[in-house]
C-alpha cells in the first residue's frame, strides 16, 4: 500500500532524514522503532504531505503523492494520528468526529463510521456533548483515533499513541489498534515509544538512528536480537 523510497527531509541545515526507505504492505502493522530524534515523525509527517522531501518519492497505492497538497492525499484514503493527538480541545467530541469526515457527501457513510467509531470506543459516545480538552489523556487518544477513522482510512499512520496516556488504558488502545487492523483490514504504520509492545503487535519493523533505517526484518526476529534488546527492549 505504501513504499518510501530513498527519502530526504532537512530542516534548515540539519537533515533529518537520509536516505529511508521502506515498505507497509496491504492488512499489515508495520512499526518504526528508535530513540528520540531518529527521524520517526518527520518520516510520518513526509508521507502525509506535511514536509516536502528534498528528494525521494512516496507512494501510495500505486500513484506517486510525493508532491501531493495534504487534503488530497487524506482523500485518497491515507489518515494520520500525530504525535501528540492534536485534537481541538475547545470543540466538543461530537465536532472533532465531525471535522474528522469533512471530506466525505456521503450522510450514510458519515453514519456508519460514526457508529464504527462508537462501537470501538464506547466512551467517546458517552461523552460526545463534553469539551475536548476536558478529557483524559486515553480519551483525547481514542478520540484522535476516531476522528481519523471518520475519513474512511484504507490506511492509517499513528504517531506515538500510548504517550502520555495512563498505564491502564494503553492495552487497551493497542487492543482496538489490533481490531481495527483485523475488523476493517486497514494497514497500519506505527511509531511507538514502547518498542517492545510495538513489536508484539507488528509484522514487520524498522529501526530509525539519526534519519536513516539501520535493521529491518520481521518483528519476532527483531525481538531476539541482542543489540536491539539492549538498545530498546530494556534487556
Amino acid at each position: 500500500m505504501l513504499e518510501v523510497s530513498n527519502l530526504f527531509v532537512s530542516y534548515g541545515a540539519i537533515a533529518a532524514l537520509r536516505g529511508i526507505s521502506l515498505r507497509v504492505e496491504k492488512g499489515a502493522i508495520v512499526t518504526l522503532i528508535g530513540g528520540n530524534g531518529a527521524g520517526k515523525t518527520t518520516t510520518l509527517r513526509t508521507v502525509s504531505g506535511l514536509h516536502r522531501p528534498l528528494g525521494g518519492t512516496v507512494r501510495f497505492l500505486g500513484e506517486d503523492i510525493t508532491h501531493v497538497p495534504v487534503h488530497k492525499i487524506v482523500a485518497r484514503g491515507l489518515g494520520h494520528v500525530p504525535e501528540g493527538r492534536m485534537i481541538f480541545s475547545n470543540l466538543t467530541v461530537d465536532e472533532n468526529l465531525a471535522m474528522g469526515a469533512y471530506l466525505l457527501k456521503d450522510k450514510a457513510a458519515i453514519a456508519r463510521n460514526r457508529d464504527y467509531v462508537f462501537g470501538i470506543f464506547p466512551r467517546l459516545k458517552e461523552r460526545l456533548r463534553q469539551t475536548a480538552g476536558t478529557l483524559s489523556g486515553g480519551e483525547q487518544q481514542m478520540l484522535a483515533i476516531g476522528r481519523a477513522l471518520m475519513g474512511d482510512p484504507k490506511f492509517l499512520m499513528l504517531d506515538e499513541p500510548s504517550l502520555g496516556i495512563a498505564p491502564r488504558l494503553i492495552s487497551t488502545i493497542f487492543e482496538k489498534i489490533i481490531e481495527i487492523n483485523r475488523d476493517r483490514g486497514i494497514a497500519i504504520l506505527l511509531v511507538e515509544q514502547n518498542a517492545n509492545l510495538a513489536l508484539e503487535i507488528s509484522s514487520y519493523a524498522y529501526v530509525m538512528e539519526t534519519g536513516h533505517v539501520t535493521v529491518e526484518g520481521r518483528s519476532e526476529e527483531l525481538r531476539d536480537n541482542p543489540q536491539l534488546k539492549a538498545a530498546y527492549l530494556g534487556g
